[in-house]
């Protein structure tokens, strides 16, 4: 199974990307990892939070292969325990040919792109920046993996 993690936007960070790049790395002795970055819109200063939602929706969809699985992280979606994503990553690798996680703009996702989402995902109750939940989201996907493993990275 090939993984993506979609983002909307750079991760502006230094010490936020650091910890992305050392995680997707990781992640790539596990699996296929792979990270995109649409580029931010331009001239949002005359769009709506919706017309930008729609436009950042497009080039969203547009990377998306008909028979992907695509998980959107938004504060509305399941909550795991960790070693929950890791049984439910395991049981995804047996059934999706491609996984594709996506996180947002600072607006959310557009109709269009929660309609042909297949699953939605939260990470806490608690809000982050979207610059934050990269991190967080890469690291709990590496966590993943080692608990898939056996490996010793996660504690009970």
């Amino acid at each position: 199974m090939k993984t993506l993690l979609i983002l909307v936007g750079k991760t502006t960070n230094k010490h936020f990307q650091a910890g992305i790049t050392d995680y997707v790395e990781r992640i790539g002795h596990y699996m296929p990892f792979e990270l995109v970055t649409i580029p931010e819109l331009k001239n949002t200063k005359h769009l709506t939070e919706e017309q930008q939602k729609v436009m950042e929706g497009e080039l969203i969809l547009r990377l998306l292969q008909p028979s992907d699985t695509m998980v959107l992280l938004d504060e509305h979606g399941h909550e795991f325990r960790s070693i929950e994503f890791a049984q439910w990553m395991e049981q995804k690798r047996n059934t999706t040919r491609r996984l594709v996680f996506v996180i947002g703009g600072p607006y959310g996702f557009s109709k269009d792109v929660y309609a042909r989402a297949n699953e939605q995902l939260s990470l806490s109750r608690m809000t982050f920046s979207h610059q934050m939940i990269r991190l967080v989201f890469t690291e709990q996907v590496y966590r993943a993996c080692t608990i898939i493993k056996g490996e010793p990275y996660h504690h009970e």
